[in-house]
């Protein structure tokens, strides 16, 4: 008897949870439906699970959206392709839900489903059930059917892919705005599978119609579909039905539809070819870059570069410069943001001269400007620059301006150029760096804000690895002992914080001569932040020097801190000896 009630338990342990009021167990028994499955075999599956989710539908969304993510990867659980169709029902029923997360995620298991379906299946099965939720009263399942057409398509008659396309054609014309976004959205995918030859007579009706939909939020999904139709069409169709759309989606009464053509410009251009942007997309763009609203310049000058590189140099001096002129001195700071972390890319496609003379006095204005932002992504991307104009011209022109940008009040700024130094350093070579950013590499060891402190500390390993330790030990080391008797604790801190990180890098004989007198030292320091960080710190010495170091320095140092009244500090100083221990063992 046991061993004939034992293949019922999985699923009366399913359905009780499933009937559970905690939400947890509910989800814990979805997430374990393949489990479940193994457990009761592909038949029982097919005749007794599958018809029980079914039945399940009004749980909480969560449930819903974890039994959709389910069910699409289920066909091996239910006997193979043959069966596919039985984990159908569920999933429509999932695509009438009134969450949109769930309803997706439905239709995107079927799209799994059903391109795996046999073809008769697909005509017995899938197509009638796109059908019904392309005929049901509720809008939800109408949208639902949007993102099924693409896959039931193919595999069909030709009598029934006349009717797939009738249908779609009257999703496009829905009274609810949400279905016809949804149709907006499917559009593009829907056009790959259907024939070229119905792409003119039918497909770009349709489309024509969302073009001039009276909801925006319609006519802005359109955009996307211009660059997904625009590759399926001959170029003369393109011409003369994708290019006037993009045209007059750019001065669309909407701002919000001409943000989606600013966003995607790059991706419209490519779809009506270089000849059709140089004639007929320049002046769109240059529209869209003096747009009324800052949200559509935002878009528009993040593209800038993008834009120029399908242009010759000329046609950008003339065309588009004048503009980028106009917004690096913008009323919105998020514009010049915009603008600021791409115009770096124009100075390859200019070339030199025209950057020295066009793109030099923007970059110099954006590198002033008052928000701190601007400065940060002209900073990042200075090495654009300075593989076009060279590094003679660039500390002529920018360095001044960054040397500023190194106190600036603002932390973050501050920081960009800490992390772009060690890169400077290597650009300009070891003699400009000594006249111009030496002293400033000391001065973030004394920062008021820990973030630079710390970057500056990592700054001088950085440098050490760049310019050597010989280098290093006549330009950093002296200055950075010194700063282990500052009287202000942090400093004195910090300066171990940088003997730490650069010991590795100056090798075992700089820190036993140099660095380790000098924090034993700070051993007998009186706060005991200072002498933790001491026990801390010869513990990371230990591999970097001699084993008769560590016996005869290190460790007595660790001994005294070990008695220290400080709890803190005996508890590092004890790691350290431990540390000694275990390297003396092996």
């Amino acid at each position: 008897m046991a061993m004939v009630d034992e293949p019922l338990y999985p699923i009366a342990v399913l359905i009780d949870e499933l009937k559970n009021d905690d939400i947890q167990l509910r989800l814990n028994s979805i997430r374990r439906l393949s489990t479940i499955s193994r457990a009761l075999g592909e038949e029982r599956t097919r005749k007794e699970l599958i018809p029980f989710l079914s039945e399940n539908s009004d749980d909480d969304d969560e449930v819903l959206l974890a039994m959709a993510g389910e069910l699409g990867v289920f066909i091996p659980f239910v006997g193979g392709v043959e069966h596919a169709h039985v984990l159908l029902s569920p999933l429509e029923s999932l695509c009438t839900v009134e969450e949109t997360c769930v309803r997706e995620k439905a239709v995107d298991s079927l799209c799994k489903i059903g391109s795996q379906m046999r073809e008769s299946d697909l005509v017995d099965s899938f197509v009638p059930l796109v059908k019904r939720l392309a005929a049901g009263e509720w809008f939800a399942a109408r949208v639902s059917a949007c993102g099924l057409f693409h896959v039931a398509y193919q595999g069909c008659t030709d009598v029934l892919k006349t009717e797939l396309r009738s249908t779609y054609s009257q999703l496009c014309k829905d009274d609810m705005p949400m279905v016809r976004r949804a149709a907006a959205t499917n559009l593009g995918k829907f056009a790959t599978t259907v024939e070229s030859s119905y792409l003119n007579a039918e497909i770009m009706t349709m489309f024509d119609d969302l073009t001039k939909d009276e909801q925006d939020s319609v006519r802005l999904l359109a955009v996307e579909g211009c660059a997904a139709l625009g590759k399926l069409l001959e170029p003369q169709d393109c011409f003369a039905r994708i290019l006037p759309v993009i045209v007059n989606f750019s001065q669309d009464k909407s701002w919000r539809v001409r943000y989606m053509v600013a966003n995607q410009l790059y991706e419209l251009c490519e779809a009506v070819g270089p000849d059709c942007t140089r004639t007929d997309l320049v002046p769109a763009y240059v529209r869209l870059l003096r747009d009324n609203e800052a949200e559509v310049r935002i878009a528009a000058a993040g593209k800038v570069t993008k834009f120029c590189q399908l242009l010759n140099p000329e046609l950008s001096i003339q065309h588009i410069l004048p503009c980028v002129k106009e917004l690096s001195s913008d009323s919105s700071q998020h514009v010049r943001s915009a603008l600021a972390s791409v115009i770096m890319g124009m100075a390859p496609i200019l070339g030199k001269d025209s950057t020295i003379e066009h793109l030099l006095p923007i970059f110099l204005s954006l590198l002033k400007d008052e928000f701190p932002d601007v400065r940060l992504n002209i900073i990042s991307k200075l090495d654009q620059v300075n593989q076009v104009i060279g590094i003679d011209l660039l500390s002529q022109s920018l360095l001044p301006a960054i040397v500023e940008l190194a106190e600036d009040r603002h932390w973050r700024v501050r920081l960009a150029i800490i992390e772009y130094v060690p890169l400077l350093g290597s650009q300009l070579g070891i003699g400009f760096f000594d006249d111009k950013l030496g002293a400033l590499c000391m001065q973030w060891l004394q920062d008021k804000v820990y973030s630079i402190r710390e970057a500056g500390a990592n700054n001088l390993k950085r440098l050490a690895e760049e310019f050597g330790p010989e280098w290093a030990m006549q330009h950093l080391v002296p200055q950075v002992l010194e700063m282990v008797n500052n009287p202000h604790y942090l400093h004195r801190m910090m300066a171990l914080r940088a003997i730490s990180l650069m010991a590795p890098v100056m090798g075992s004989e700089i820190t036993c001569s140099k660095f380790l007198p000098v924090v034993v030292e700070a051993s007998k320091d009186r706060v005991p932040n200072i002498k933790f960080n001491v026990a801390k710190l010869l513990q990371s010495l230990i591999p970097i020097v001699d084993q008769s170091v560590v016996d005869k320095t290190i460790r007595q140092c660790l001994v005294d801190l070990s008695e220290d009244p400080d709890v803190d500090v005996r508890y590092f100083a004890n790691q350290a000896l431990h540390s000694i221990a275990a390297v003396a063992q092996s």
